[in-house]
């Protein structure tokens, strides 16, 4: 699925930054399904927990960020992700702030993904300031803060050393790659929405299973794909 040298041997490991919970399940749920079946391990960093993400008044942000982790969590384990990682900054108020941008750099260190997927912060339309910083917090992260030893030179001390990341996946607008996702992925990724039933609601499943369907299927026809997921893509050698 990537541009990598197949020669090359590097390890399965895929990053997954967004803001909320079900923000990855809409977003590249297919490709996170189809990088688990092709033996990638996938881990997930929520940078909120999607606290606001509710129009009852009588509820709370602590009961709303717990059911949403509970959510999350499980659409993580139908999808057969290895690890999710919850900061629990406050829905809505996200920064992009040195000390985001160091936690998102220790797990980078830690984790050494491959392949880092998350929102497009340079998005030219309105959208979600949640989305564009932690976009924008997790590019930074990437390059050039992970690889430099200078930056948070504390995480090197304590034993964790510098990561160059190969690749990155942009969600959002004006895509230049496309992962061909097969029938198999898209009904994983239909068994981990439902989990999400907070923001889903009573949406009729068969809807929301024609209404993605429809919108991949459009994303893959220019490029000889059945569906596709899209992405801006960034490497660096």
């Amino acid at each position: 699925m990537t541009h990598v040298d197949k020669k090359k041997k590097h390890p399965k490991t895929a990053m997954v930054i967004v803001a909320h919970p079900d923000d990855a399940e809409f977003l590249c749920g297919g490709t996170v399904a189809k990088l688990v079946q092709e033996g990638w391990k996938v881990h997930y960093l929520l940078v909120t927990s999607g606290d606001m993400g509710s129009k009852d008044p009588a509820m709370t942000r602590e009961k709303l960020g717990a059911i949403r982790e509970k959510e999350q969590s499980a659409a993580c384990a139908a999808l057969g992700v290895k690890e999710v990682i919850y900061l629990r900054y406050p829905d809505g108020f996200v920064e992009d702030t040195p000390e985001l941008r160091g936690q998102i750099v220790h797990h980078i260190r830690r984790l050494k993904p491959h392949t880092v997927i998350t929102w497009n912060p340079f998005r030219g339309s309105f959208t979600h300031r949640d989305h564009r910083l932690t976009g924008q917090a997790a590019v930074d992260a990437v390059f050039p803060l992970a690889r430099n030893p200078l930056a948070y030179p504390e995480q090197i001390a304590a034993g964790l050393a510098i990561h160059s990341v190969p690749e990155m996946l942009l969600a959002g607008e004006n895509p230049d790659f496309w992962v061909e996702i097969p029938e198999e992925a898209f009904k994983t990724k239909i068994k981990a929405l439902r989990h999400h039933k907070s923001q889903i609601g009573a949406a009729p499943v068969p809807e929301l299973r024609k209404r993605l369907r429809a919108r991949m299927k459009e994303a893959g026809k220019d490029h000889g794909y059945k569906m596709a997921e899209g992405f801006r893509r960034m490497a660096w050698g």
